[in-house]
């Protein structure tokens, strides 16, 4: 992994989300060029943009970095709704993936 991959996932998240790197850019407080100066590899974010970038993304880092995970957003909100259910569910659910996965 290297610092492609950042711009990379950037404009990878970005798209998937049909957002413009003008305005995502504005929606970070930053100048409407930013994420196109990302894009364009003249620059990385700070550690600090990188965190709002995910947040952005409703993404952790981890997430973020996560290269098998290409839907970061939607596996989030999966995760979030699963955490409220009861045991004998998850496993129903669960065998249902494991089919899904499995075709």
């Amino acid at each position: 992994m290297d610092e492609s991959y950042i711009v990379n996932r950037i404009t990878e998240l970005r798209m998937k989300k049909g957002v413009s790197a003008r305005d995502m850019s504005l929606s970070l407080g930053q100048s409407e060029s930013y994420i196109n100066t990302i894009e364009n590899k003249r620059s990385l974010p700070s550690i600090t943009l990188f965190l709002y970038i995910c947040e952005y993304f409703d993404s952790s880092p981890m997430e973020f970095f996560d290269e098998g995970n290409k839907y970061p957003t939607e596996l989030a909100d999966i995760v979030k709704d699963l955490k409220k259910l009861n045991g004998e569910t998850l496993g129903r659910i669960a065998h249902v993936i494991k089919d899904l996965a499995n075709k």
